[in-house]
Formats: structure tokens, C-alpha cells, sequence
């Protein structure tokens, strides 16, 4: 992320690694269909939401790999020289610009021609860590969150939130991109990712459906997490998020912060501090227990692990749907 840009790879793995590149690169780095033995599409995606959107559309025509391993948090990626090298064989590569810095460098290095960058199918918007107004329950919510106010705590103000898989309708905005690349890196079989684009498109408006009729009557507009991941979710739904931290889920919250968190949990009636299932979950139990509220999980699902509420992105959201109306008090 923007926030904290860690190295690609060691200095003396790079002086290695256009050999490496050389030696492993097979004949399909180029425009067209796979050229390998199982004529499958060789599709690299960079973390869980974008693999997910790639094996939905391509089917039995294509052979998806991550670059991020189930359980490892997107944001602290460290690509091995034999990853960057796996990049250059690609067919494709359905990726996510501004989430993990070193395959974003990666990418522009890799040579490979046809690429899915989903941030250019859809809007991306500035999602602050800034406490928002809450006297009318979030009219104040979505259209001005980047805030003029500076207290000291981390805001992520300037910075373009990249969490749009957990809108279900940016998510289909991504998915209509993502099926266009495949159709035009494997022609043969554009119909049928075609297809497969409809019908991923149909269930991710009616889980936006689900979450706009379980969410429409709240007690309360306001849900706490531990980093700032659902900025989207909270305007498409009419809430508001209150994050401990910024976009980055390591970035520590500061004193300032914890204390306007106490007033808002206090003022909005929030019972329920969130945390998630590939982080520490210390914080947000610690602010928790301070206020006497519960703790639930509300996953981001970059990535599914065991510990995840469902083995994919559609069970996952439903999971999250549900925990947000038993905090926020649905009716």
C-alpha cells in the first residue's frame, strides 16, 4: 500500500533474475491462447478476490495460480525471484493496482501483454480514518471522506482505497473487465467467459440485493473495525465505518484515536468491535473490553483460510452480511 512500500526483492536477487526470468519463461508470455500441452489459458492473479473472479469466468478453459498463498496478508507480499519469474510466463494476469507494492512492480517488468488491472474497470474513491459526522446516522457518509481535520492519529487521506471486491457492485464492474481480457487473450473461447461473466455478474446484484434489504433498518449506522477496509461496503449500504487504524492493517492507532472511538461507540450505540481473520486481533479486543462491548468477526477476505466463515467469496459476504446485522442491530 501507499502507506508502507517495503522492498521487491533482495539487491543480490536481482542481479539473478532476468536469467532466472530467461530460463523459466515458457512460449506463451505473448498475445493468444495458451500454447501449453493442456491448451488451458495460464492466468496468474495476485491475491484471493482477483483468483476468485478469474477461476469464476474461466472455467475449465483456464488454469489459475496466486501469487498470494492462503493465510499470508496481501499487503506485506514479498515476491521471491522465482514468483516474479512465474509472472512472465502468464498468459494473463488479473491483478490489483495499489495493494501490494511489489507486484505492482512486478507487473511492469514481466513484459507479459495481456493484463486485467481491476482498478480500471470501475471508480476508485478516498475512504478516510477521519470520524465522520454522526448526529443524523451518515448522511455525512461517502461523498466527503477525505476530512479537513488533522488530530495526529494515521489518516489515509490523499490515498485511493483499493478494497472494491467487497462492493458487490464494483466487484461486478471488475468481473464484466476481467471477462473482457479473457475473451480477448483467448478468442476461441470468449463465449463461454462471456457466459460465465453474466452469470457471476447476476449473483454478485443479488447478494447486493441481500445486503440492501439487511441493512436498510438499523439501531444503529455505525460499525467499529480494525482497519479501513469496508469504506465501500459502509456507502453503498449507508453506514458508517469507524476504523482504528488506516488502510493499512498494521498501522499502529494512536491515542488520539482510541479516545474518539470511545465517544463514538459511545454516542452511536455500537455494542460490537470488529476484527479480522489474518491479523492480530489484540487491538481490537483491547478497545473492546475498555468499553465493555463483544467482539465479532467481519472479514475482508483477502485471502481463505480455516478460519474463514466459508470456503468462498459469496459464502464469506454472507457471513459478514449477518454479522453486521446482529451489531448493528437489524430489524
Amino acid at each position: 500500500m501507499n502507506a508502507r512500500r517495503r522492498p521487491l526483492i533482495a539487491t543480490t536477487a536481482l542481479a539473478g533474475l532476468t536469467t532466472l526470468g530467461m530460463l523459466t519463461l515458457s512460449a506463451c508470455g505473448g498475445d493468444g491462447a495458451s500454447t501449453k500441452s493442456d491448451g488451458k489459458l495460464d492466468v496468474v492473479a495476485s491475491f484471493y478476490p482477483m483468483e476468485f473472479l478469474a477461476t469464476q469466468i474461466g472455467g475449465d478453459h483456464i488454469s489459475v495460480s496466486t501469487l498470494t498463498k492462503p493465510g499470508v496478508e496481501p499487503h506485506d507480499l514479498e515476491l521471491s525471484p522465482k514468483q516474479t519469474a512465474r509472472l512472465g510466463e502468464a498468459d494473463l494476469i488479473v491483478y490489483l493496482k495499489g495493494l501490494q507494492p511489489a507486484i505492482d512492480t512486478a507487473i511492469g517488468q514481466s513484459g507479459v501483454r495481456n493484463i486485467a488491472e481491476a482498478t480500471s474497470y470501475t471508480e476508485l474513491e478516498e475512504h478516510s480514518t477521519e470520524v465522520h459526522g454522526t448526529d443524523d446516522h451518515g448522511d455525512d457518509h461517502g461523498d466527503d471522506h477525505g476530512g479537513d481535520e488533522h488530530d495526529g492519529h494515521g489518516h489515509d487521506d490523499g490515498v485511493e482505497d483499493p478494497h472494491i471486491w467487497l462492493d458487490p457492485v464494483k466487484y461486478a464492474e471488475v468481473a464484466k473487465g476481467v471477462g473482457k481480457a479473457m475473451e480477448k487473450a483467448d478468442p476461441d473461447n470468449a463465449a463461454d467467459y462471456k457466459k460465465n461473466t453474466d452469470e457471476l455478474v447476476s449473483k454478485l446484484t443479488s447478494l447486493d440485493k441481500e445486503f440492501k434489504d439487511g441493512l436498510k433498518n438499523t439501531r444503529t449506522k455505525t460499525f467499529i473495525t480494525t482497519h479501513a477496509a469496508f469504506g465501500y461496503l459502509a456507502e453503498r449500504y449507508g453506514l458508517d465505518e469507524e476504523a482504528v487504524s488506516g488502510l493499512d492493517p498494521e498501522s499502529g492507532p494512536s491515542a488520539a484515536r482510541m479516545k474518539q472511538l470511545h465517544t463514538v461507540a459511545e454516542k452511536e450505540k455500537v455494542d460490537t468491535v470488529f476484527f479480522e481473520t489474518l491479523t492480530s486481533d489484540t487491538t481490537a479486543k483491547t478497545l473492546a473490553k475498555d468499553l465493555k462491548l463483544k467482539t465479532d468477526v467481519l472479514d475482508p477476505i483477502e485471502g481463505i483460510t480455516g478460519k474463514s466463515r466459508g470456503d468462498d467469496y459469496f459464502k464469506v459476504m454472507r457471513s459478514n452480511l449477518k454479522a453486521l446485522e446482529k451489531a448493528l442491530g437489524a430489524k
